[in-house]
């Protein structure tokens, strides 16, 4: 069977909804926290597929997060390798400073539910064209060389990107919509709440209305992107 590892940088930000699409893809999958000492003994070239998910910190505090430079360096050998990866909101900028990119504190907070300008059509990222996605972030990148942009928001140009047909990196969080861990967002996070102008019931009602079709269109995009790896699905 396929192997899937999910790098989780906190443990409220876990692959949620697409899961289902990894799984029904073939794939075994697997689970390792930052935080846990096996994590700077592994090889991340090993897995079928690797997905990195988002966090609160950023790609240039490594002195706050030593363990970034660690786990940067092990994903540059494996996109030199051009390994299925996929990178979540940090794990898309982590996957950018990997590829030589910046990553830098953006102009704003941009948090709450709205969808994206997706410039690929015929891309994976269609299923999500015109449907209202999670945002939670306040870091952007450079665009590294030798990629496709897929996507941009008002505040941001770079919400999406892709290097072939295995290397997907992603700012939004599509996959986020039914996740009970989302109250875990709101409570850890009010600062970033308050920033973008937003309430905590402002919020959780933007999330149970757009919640349930943002990920289902998120689980389409996996689910496709999915298919073109190789192997296909089983």
């Amino acid at each position: 069977m396929k192997t899937a590892l999910i790098i989780r940088h906190v443990p409220h930000e876990g692959v949620a909804g697409y899961r289902e699409p990894i799984e029904a893809a073939g794939y075994d999958v697997d689970r390792i926290d930052v935080s846990d000492p096996a994590f700077a003994t592994l090889d991340l070239r090993e897995p079928d597929l690797l997905i990195m998910m988002g966090g609160p910190m950023g790609v240039y505090e490594h002195e706050a997060h030593p363990w970034i430079r660690c786990q940067q360096r092990r994903l540059a050998q494996r996109l030199e390798a051009d390994r299925p990866t996929l990178g979540v909101c940090f794990g898309a900028q982590m996957i950018a400073a990997a590829l030589g990119a910046e990553v830098y504190p953006g102009p704003a907070k941009e948090v709450g539910f709205h969808p994206v300008t997706v410039h690929a059509e015929d891309g994976p990222l269609r299923h999500v064209a015109g449907v209202p996605v999670l945002h939670w972030h306040g870091d952007t990148f450079t665009l590294p060389g030798n990629v496709e942009l897929l996507a941009s928001s008002d505040l941001y140009a770079h919400q999406a990107f892709r290097r072939g047909r295995n290397l997907l990196a992603l700012q939004f969080h599509a996959e986020m919509g039914e996740d009970p861990r989302f109250d875990a967002w709101i409570a850890q996070s009010p600062e970033d709440l308050e920033a973008a102008g937003l309430c905590p019931v402002r919020l959780k009602a933007a999330h149970d209305t757009h919640g349930p079709r943002a990920v289902q269109a998120g689980r389409a995009m996996i689910r496709e992107w999915l298919s073109g790896l190789p192997g296909g699905l089983n």
